[in-house]
């Protein structure tokens, strides 16, 4: 095959000569200059006979033919063309451009010394490391002990987490002693703080009831609310009078709480809120605070549907939802009956199970999937059940009593199997009326035994089957309420949990729960507030008074709140090494908190919850644990050890590092919760130790260009409150001095810290000295730094504010370069997994964009409030404005280690970060061969440029970025995107491997949903007949409902619009993000194959390469032929992350799987003291016997 290109020297030697011959123009003859060398040979007769060429020369009659370009001009420009064509076609026998690879070699190796003297420079790096060779004779080495260390800080934990515990129960034992001593008054009149009209005037400038003057200030331990930790207040839902005698009286009662929470919070400063929800509806918390109500002026929180309430007030459950879907539920009945659905589903737990029947003359379930089984209620499969909930539709003639036996089948046979809660059993009937005879079901499944608690729910204002629905609660030891509006929904499915707790009350057992991890999204009006991960202690708080033994009463529950963030400090960052961390996990196996939980999606520019966010798994998260060996032993509290070979992924998932990681595990007493530690083999198994004066530590922990990790615990600045204004490296130099002698400081992190400020001291005069030789700096190196195993830093700006292009590199707001609680510096992490003494090379990414998706927020499970405020409100525009501000910039890093004997410890790492236009500068003035080059020794194209049309030439790190490329827009794309070809080629030839990440917390678009309800086939007559007994059985409960009463009301003619429905319901579904599972690729280059070239055939084309590794880095050298298109037989190679979909099949198991999981240990169903009379409220209503049984004829007939 003939070569589609022109030789430069062809070209140039044509052009030349016709140029003085033809007196043609300049810009002609660039115009067919750059033709011919960009087309094929069938381009260029294409060419020639778009302009008319096949027309020059002789025509049939021996005429010269005319073209549009006619004249003396355009004749010798057609000219000029033909004899070009002609003369390459005879001249090149063969015309496959060869790229000399030797070329490419010295290019290579020019640029790694032009690039590692740049970086060794700048950084110091050499200094550095002499520094601390000159030291490793004063140091130790140990080995981490992993299980010592999981050991250790368990108890810390322990000890911490028992200290919460002992505040609730002194709270616990007051309210109980506050309420034996207090008599109820009906008519008492008491004046509480009401924390929604505190502060508050009339326009007279009196304070409103309730209200009166409340001082607030911002307390720093509070997250800088403004706070009363003199006082608490009360808060009351909109939905309850604020002066009922119950709240009254219970606000009274409870004032003896005021000197416990004081006294809690001296004996613990680091208490955060203390709380007691009454079963009456108010909420009394501590520190006082002002509360805000809604957009709409409603306070919707109340903290009896709160978790921690729900789980103190009763044991564990399984519950069958049974919903009554026939014709008379339309209108607002259903969307009353969809609402009651949703507020059962807010009361269950991760420790609850649940399932839903719908019934009509059929029975159904509303997830097929889940059929005669129950899964467990944890906010992922509330979630899923909530949105197939306001997919149901009403039809037909409700038929209770086949519901009903399902129902009692579901839960015999979970008790039989051993599986569901083991504890509480109960059936939740949602029904506007029951006129079926459906006592032998409760004979035949529940009595006399009684296992099964029946709550039922009268839907609509209708009155007429209330005693129908009563007899069934009342008679299987439940409760029945009457649901006749939308508001009282939350009051009256309450009634079921005072149900549920008489046994636990009865028997005064105070059992102490802890919450899975939680967001507040309802208790404060900040999102850096209410996006916080925490977990919550709770104790029910019981009635003494004998009168009411039997009855059980329940007065409320106590608790206070643990930040995680707070939690996991106490599992020190320094001590777990560059890759190490520490994670917490529940007894059914869903993170607490880990480093790489994701709890967080963005919608529009708001964050929000992940619908999952508190019940991902242990495996889901530590993937690589196939065979779930880790998870299973931790949920099972035991104490071990593990060894994964994993893929771990930095930079926003883009890059991929291989690691060897043990793990260790060890249960926390007294608490639901397991703790798991992870240290890397390698430098993860090191920790070195120096020791040097604190006089000597302290001058050169003062320096200028120095700081610490302000996220880590050098010092406990949260005991005292004359503290808590101080940042670490204050509080370390106050503790130091002497200043603050009182102050908890972790002695053996200070003298790490000390020792690392004495030997990296140096750097400062190093890197100050080059600064000042201005005429010696090269433009573009913008800030030398370096890190230290101890969490500080150090680092020295060469360039001004107003210059610098790299404007937030290293500052607050620059999270993945900073030592953060979570993990040390991308930079630091990468260096650590690279040999020592080489620098590694990459591009930051620019865009807050990642493999987890746009629109996912990039977020930590410990951020504190402030990150979390600065993220959602504010950190969105100033990343966007940054971004146009900066422009590209290069990292440049290495590791520093400590060596003694056989043992190695990382050190640190130290680096320059220089702008993009500073190394490709020196990219393209090397990659670019003068006029004069010798070239008889070299086979192929001599002189060879970079800078040539015909040369497309890249720098890519081993991770497949591009950092260097003509076209300015490819810098930060992965080389994938840009040349799917060589990118293909590579692969198949081992130089690149595809290396496969999963991602079980992402967020995907959902598709259009549909539900299952197929119905069994029904001959024509059957047919017939059920349509007959449906327009019937409606014209009697149509005569039984109309009265004159019933006439004005409006359910029958409202155009019912839930005010519950998903908030995401009006949007279209395509619109809808649901959690989901991705596979993404990433790439690494196998750094056994040093260079290579090859020939890609591309149909009528063929493109050569060559590719060749920069020495001592992490880069590749890529020299492309340009003029080969090979984008239709190779498509771009991406980083998208793909949705695993499973069909129906494999989707249905893995929703019914059950995993391992340790049940609480507490368990109360059951107690023969308990009053099972009271069941309800009695209902007036007047039956019409005679409509009653003519309806039960009709349908006994029908059927």
């Amino acid at each position: 095959m003939l070569s589609m290109l022109l030789s430069d020297k062809l070209s140039l030697w044509t052009v030349s000569r016709f140029e003085l011959y033809m007196n043609v123009s300049q810009v002609d003859l660039y115009f067919v200059t750059i033709t011919l060398q960009r087309a094929t040979i069938t381009g260029l007769m294409q060419i020639a006979a778009a302009a008319g060429m096949n027309c020059w020369g002789p025509g049939r009659a021996g005429n010269a033919t005319k073209s549009d370009g006619s004249g003396p001009r355009g004749g010798r420009l057609m000219m000029l063309v033909w004899i070009i064509l002609f003369s390459s076609l005879c001249l090149m026998v063969d015309g496959q451009m060869k790229i000399p690879p030797e070329t490419v070699q010295q290019w290579a190796v020019s640029f790694s010394k032009e690039i590692a003297a740049l970086s060794a420079r700048y950084s110091g790096a050499k200094l550095l490391q002499k520094k601390y060779k000159d030291i490793e004779g004063m140091v130790k080495i140990e080995e981490v002990d992993g299980e010592e260390l999981a050991k250790k800080f368990a108890e810390e934990m322990e000890e911490m987490l028992g200290r919460k515990m002992k505040s609730v129960k002194r709270l616990a034992e007051a309210a109980e002693d506050a309420d034996l001593y207090h008599e109820y008054n009906e008519t008492l009149e008491f004046d509480y703080y009401n924390s929604m009209l505190i502060n508050s005037y009339d326009q007279e400038g009196n304070s409103v009831p309730l209200g009166g003057e409340f001082p607030l200030e911002a307390n720093e331990h509070f997250n800088k609310l403004p706070v009363n930790t003199q006082l608490s207040n009360i808060q009351v839902p909109t939905n309850v009078y604020n002066r009922d005698p119950d709240i009254l009286n219970g606000a009274y009662m409870s004032e003896a709480l005021n000197d416990v929470f004081i006294d809690n919070f001296q004996k613990d400063p680091t208490l955060t809120w203390q709380y007691f929800g009454s079963a009456t509806g108010f909420f009394r918390l501590y520190p006082g605070i002002k509360w805000t109500s809604d957009e709409n002026g409603v306070v919707t929180f109340d903290s009896r549907n709160r978790n921690w309430y729900i789980q103190a007030a009763t044991s564990p459950k399984d519950v069958v939802i049974v919903v009554d879907v026939s014709g008379s539920m339309k209108g607002l009945r259903l969307t009353i009956a969809k609402h009651t659905i949703n507020t059962i589903l807010d009361t269950l737990g991760e420790n609850d199970f649940v399932n839903i029947i719908a019934y009509s003359d059929y029975v159904r379930y509303v997830e097929p999937c889940f059929k005669g089984t129950l899964v467990q209620a944890d906010l992922d499969n509330r979630e899923h059940f909530k949105i197939l909930v306001e997919e149901l539709h009403v039809k037909g003639e409700g038929k209770v009593k086949y519901a009903m036996k399902e129902s009692f089948k579901i839960l015999n046979e979970a008790a039989a199997l051993g599986q569901g809660s083991l504890c509480n059993q109960a059936i939740m009937l949602i029904t506007d009326g029951a006129m079926e005879d459906f006592q032998e079901v409760f004979k035949e499944f529940n009595w006399p035994e009684r296992r099964v608690r029946v709550f039922t729910y009268l839907i609509g204002r209708e009155m007429t089957f209330a005693d129908n629905v009563k007899w069934i609660a009342c008679n299987n030891k439940g409760y029945y309420t009457h649901v006749s509006t939308l508001a009282d929904v939350q009051e009256n499915v309450m009634e079921y949990l005072h149900v549920l707790s008489r046994p636990m009350v009865i028997n005064h057992d105070h059992d102490i729960i802890w919450t899975e991890a939680y967001m507040d999204t309802v208790l404060f009006d900040t999102q850096a507030q209410s996006l916080l991960l925490m977990t919550s202690v709770a104790m029910p708080v019981f009635s003494k008074k004998k009168e009411t033994l039997s009855h059980g009463i329940l007065l409320g529950v106590v608790g206070t709140d643990v930040a995680l963030r707070e939690l996991m400090r106490l599992a020190p960052r320094y001590k777990l090494g560059v890759h190490g961390y520490a994670y917490l996990i529940t007894n059914n196996g869903y993170i607490l908190s880990h480093p790489d939980l994701r709890p967080l999606y963005k919608e529009g520019k708001k964050l929000k919850p992940k619908p999952n966010y508190n019940s991902v798994d242990l495996s889901e998260v530590e993937w690589e644990d196939t065979e779930e060996k880790l998870r299973t032993a931790m949920v099972k509290g035991e104490t071990g050890t593990l060894s994964l070979d994993v893929r771990t992924s930095v930079d926003k998932g883009t890059r991929v590092m291989f690691l060897k990681n043990d793990y260790f595990h060890t249960v926390l007493n007294e608490t639901p919760f397991s703790l798991g530690i992870v240290l890397t083999r390698g430098y993860g198994q090191y920790i070195f130790i120096g020791n040097v004066s604190v006089e000597e530590g302290l001058h050169d922990l003062l320096a200028p260009d120095l700081t610490i990790a302000s996220e880590w615990t050098y010092c406990e600045t949260d005991i005292d409150p004359a503290h808590r204004k101080l940042n670490q490296l204050q509080a370390v130099v106050r503790y130091l001095t002497g200043k603050e002698p009182d102050l908890e400081c972790d002695v053996l992190l200070l003298q790490q810290t000390l020792f690392d400020a004495v030997v990296t001291a140096p750097m400062e005069a190093y890197w100050t000295a080059l600064m000042l030789n201005t005429s010696g700096m090269d433009d573009g190196v913008e800030t030398a730094f370096l890190g230290t195993r101890s969490g500080l830093l150090r680092f020295q700006r060469y360039t001004g504010i107003e210059k610098r292009v790299a404007k937030s590199f290293l500052t607050s707001t620059d999270k993945e370069n900073m030592f953060t609680l979570d993990h040390f510096p991308v930079w630091y992490r990468r260096a650590a997994e690279y040999p020592a003494g080489q620098f590694l090379y990459y591009m930051p990414r620019q865009d807050t964009r990642d493999v987890f998706r746009d629109y996912e927020a990039d977020y930590s499970a410990t951020l504190s409030a402030e990150e979390v405020e600065h993220q959602a409100e504010e950190g969105g525009r100033k990343r966007r404005r940054a971004e146009e501000e900066e422009g590209p910039i290069v990292i440049s890093t290495t590791a520093v280690t400590v060596t003694v004997g056989k043992k190695t410890a990382i050190a640190g790492a130290i680096g320059v970060q220089m702008t993009l236009d500073a190394f490709e500068s020196r990219f393209w003035s090397i990659t670019s061969q003068p006029n004069d080059t010798d070239c008889s020794d070299i086979e192929g194209k001599c002189p060879l440029r970079c800078g040539s049309f015909d040369i497309n030439c890249y720098l890519i790190d081993n991770n497949g970025f591009v950092l260097i490329s003509k076209q300015r827009n490819d810098a930060g794309r992965f080389f994938g995107e840009v040349d799917g070809s060589v990118m293909t080629t590579l692969i198949r030839m081992g130089m690149f491997k595809r290396v496969s990440l999963f991602d079980y917390q992402a967020m995907c678009k959902m598709n259009s949903h549909s539900v299952n309800s197929a119905r069994p086939l029904l001959s024509p007559f059957y047919g017939l007949a059920s349509a007959l007994k449906w327009l019937l059985s409606n014209f009697l409960l149509f005569l039984l409902e109309f009265n004159i009463c019933g006439f004005w009301h409006t359910e029958h003619f409202a155009d019912a619009k839930p005010s519950f429905s998903v908030s995401s319901a009006h949007k279209k579904k395509g619109d809808i993000l649901q959690p989901c599972e991705t596979e993404y690729p990433s790439f690494v280059y196998e750094p056994s194959v040093k260079e290579t070239n090859s020939i890609i055939k591309c149909g009528r084309c063929q493109k050569m390469f060559v590719v060749q590794q920069i020495p001592d880095s992490n880069l590749l050298m890529l020299v492309v032929q340009a003029d080969c298109d090979c984008s239709r037989q190779y498509s771009p190679i991406t980083m998208e992350p793909k949705e695993v979909k499973y069909n129906a099949s494999v989707k249905c198991d893995r929703m019914r799987s059950q995993k391992i999981r340790r049940r609480p240990e507490s368990c109360h169903a059951y107690h023969p003291q308990e009053n099972a009379n009271d069941c309800g409220r009695a209902s007036f209503i007047s039956l019409s016997v005679s409509l009653f049984f003519i309806c039960l004829s009709f349908s006994t007939i029908i059927s």
